[in-house]
């Protein structure tokens, strides 16, 4: 009974805390004339976003984070070094994502940092993350217990490290193109390691992922269709990087792979395409990510957003049975 009202509790706060950073943030980021630049591919419907405040993600970064400070404080969890590597790779990539948003608005384009320069700072806090998580006892084997998987890794592990926070950063990334659409995703998918964390036994990291789902839902206040503020590579970077921390930590990484479906499909679909484009001259999609394809084909945004919202629910739920029962 205490654990579900301290679950209640987390969602609740970060909501709260959420909604009222947004009410003092957005004025501010508009203020700053800190407003989206739309691609000139983008479908006819996204023009009306130009200028739309860019960097939300920072009402659900300060929320989430002020939230589990003041939780640590008055001793409601526990620190562990696990909850420190989710919080630094949360915040580090954020601020990935800001200095890309940062540069992309300073330039009045869509181009911030540069591949290579996201990728070294990924690196710093991928070593960051491996060099605490081996000093405090952090197993390097890579098991997955319902398909007798134990494959000891070693120091490759760091790779894997890397590997597995690049590729959820970029997924949820490259998803954030419609108004609500990876903000639910990412709520479904928070909420389902909540739930696998408490089961497995990390409770400290079911907590932070129960805040974070009620700060992405404050941030949905303002984000959902028509929405006020976008949250930018500075939210995007930040889901992806934690979404990721988490999978490692609970050593549910093939769960990643379930509970992120929608992610690795709109991620397919541009890998998809860049290769038939590259090698065959052809187009598999009308536009990618497939998010666009639809909207070619003359689907509604709130339809999109609301089937993508749908599988990933499906999938999330899977991935919960396959993580915790399985």
């Amino acid at each position: 009974m205490l654990l579900l009202t301290k679950s209640i509790f987390a969602i609740m706060i970060g909501f709260l805390a959420a909604t009222f950073i947004g009410l003092v943030l957005i004025p501010q980021l508009k203020k700053l004339k800190a407003g989206q630049h739309v691609s000139i591919f983008m479908a006819e419907a996204h023009k009306s976003k130009e200028g739309t405040p860019t960097m939300g993600g920072f009402i659900f970064i300060i929320a989430t984070t002020i939230t589990i400070v003041a939780l640590l404080v008055t001793k409601k969890i526990d620190y562990t070094s696990n909850l420190l590597i989710v919080l630094l790779t949360f915040i580090g990539f954020g601020l990935i994502g800001f200095l890309d948003d940062f540069l992309s608005l300073k330039k009045k384009g869509n181009e911030g940092l540069t591949t290579y320069q996201k990728l070294f700072m990924q690196v710093i806090i991928s070593v960051a993350f491996f060099y605490i998580y081996m000093k405090n006892g952090g197993q390097t084997a890579f098991t997955v217990g319902t398909l007798h998987i134990d494959l000891e890794l070693g120091w490759l592990y760091g790779l894997f490290i890397l590997f597995v926070l690049v590729a959820a950063s970029n997924a949820v990334n490259l998803t954030d193109g419609l108004d609500g659409l990876a903000g639910g995703l990412s709520t479904i998918a928070f909420v389902a390691f909540a739930l696998i964390s408490l089961v497995v036994g990390y409770e400290e990291i079911g907590i932070f992922s129960l805040v974070l789902c009620g700060s992405i839902a404050g941030f949905l206040v303002y984000n959902a269709y028509p929405a006020k503020v976008i949250m930018g590579d500075t939210g995007s970077l930040a889901l992806g990087g934690a979404m990721g921390a988490i999978a490692i930590i609970t050593h549910r990484e093939l769960t990643l792979i379930v509970v992120a479906g929608v992610f690795i499909i709109e991620t397919l679909s541009v890998i998809i395409q860049t290769i038939s484009v590259v090698f065959f001259r052809k187009k598999v999609f009308l536009m990618t990510p497939i998010h666009h394809h639809f909207e070619k084909l003359g689907w509604r945004e709130q339809d999109i957003v609301k089937m993508f919202w749908i599988v990933g629910l499906i999938l999330a739920m899977g991935g919960i049975i396959f993580g915790v029962w399985l």
